[in-house]
């Protein structure tokens, strides 16, 4: 048994890895912000030592417990809820750059980091994760703790937030919403069920302590790209939706990556296989909000 600071916890993905981590026998140590909403992980809550965010000390949970192996920083801020620069740099760099500099000052041994695809000059989320990622590298330089930089892919599946594009277009389809408004959906995008990506995790977790570098970096997803307009046609074909799709009714955003998708050799070379094709993992996750729906 590990004992593991998850940030993110309420989240999309930090709330499969809790599960997991709970299922593995893991003691999870979680920070979370007073307001979230514990609902994703209101199942296992018994299970998990929560600390909020607000107020409280960060070397807290350090003290409190003989020694946290690993921090799995999962939590983000990606601006969607008209949240200011100055804001999305303090969640997305200056917070865990404050969690990095204590979980080394405890010794904790390796702190996974949950980075972006993104290149730096896309949006403001882009940039601040890119500068969080560069302090991850200096403290890795100087061997103050071991740095695991997980470059997700478009992770989709179960739970998944509504102001995603790949959950709003399952929902907007599963409705039969008059119409959806689409770029031209050219761009390719390397999309990875989030089974995939917490079996990732585990993985990296085993292998963490056995590589001799301080700084590691993997890509996560499929490793198969695919155009947003098929996986919206897939979509609307397996839900058997009415909804019109308009691509091409909505411009390319500035900066936009016309090609995305990860490389995978390096998580490959630990034992870790992509097991759900697109269409599978679509079909889970319309089933799931099938159930959902009243």
């Amino acid at each position: 048994m590990k004992t593991i600071l998850l940030t993110g916890a309420t989240g999309f993905l930090g709330s499969h890895l809790a599960r997991a981590l709970v299922v593995r026998g893991h003691r999870v140590l979680v920070l979370k912000r007073p307001s979230s909403n514990v609902e994703r992980i209101a199942s296992i809550l018994p299970a998990l030592t929560i600390y909020d965010i607000k107020g409280t000390d960060l070397s807290l949970p350090f003290r409190r417990h003989e020694k946290v192996d690993a921090v799995i920083h999962a939590a983000t801020c990606n601006g969607r809820n008209g949240e200011s620069a100055a804001e999305i740099l303090d969640a997305n760099a200056a917070f865990p750059l404050r969690l990095l500099e204590t979980a080394a000052s405890f010794k904790t041994e390796t702190f996974f980091n949950a980075d972006t695809v993104l290149d730096k000059n896309t949006n403001a989320y882009a940039l601040s994760k890119h500068h969080f990622f560069e302090w991850g590298k200096l403290f890795a330089g100087g061997e103050k703790i071991r740095f695991v930089n997980v470059r997700l892919e478009h992770i989709y599946g179960p739970g998944d937030d509504a102001s995603k594009f790949t959950a709003r277009v399952i929902k907007d389809c599963l409705a039969n919403v008059a119409e959806i408004k689409l770029t031209p959906g050219d761009q390719k995008r390397d999309f990875v069920y989030i089974d995939d990506v917490v079996a990732a995790y585990d993985i990296l977790m085993e292998h963490a302590n056995r590589q001799t570098e301080y700084f590691q970096e993997y890509g996560l997803g499929s490793g198969v790209a695919v155009t947003i307009r098929e996986f919206v046609e897939t979509v609307h074909q397996l839900t058997g939706s009415t909804t019109r799709l308009n691509f091409g009714a909505l411009p390319y955003r500035e900066n936009e990556i016309m090609n995305s998708d990860a490389d995978t050799k390096a998580l490959m070379s630990l034992g870790w296989r992509c097991c759900t094709t697109l269409a599978n993992g679509i079909r889970k996750t319309v089933l799931h909000e099938r159930e959902l729906r009243p």
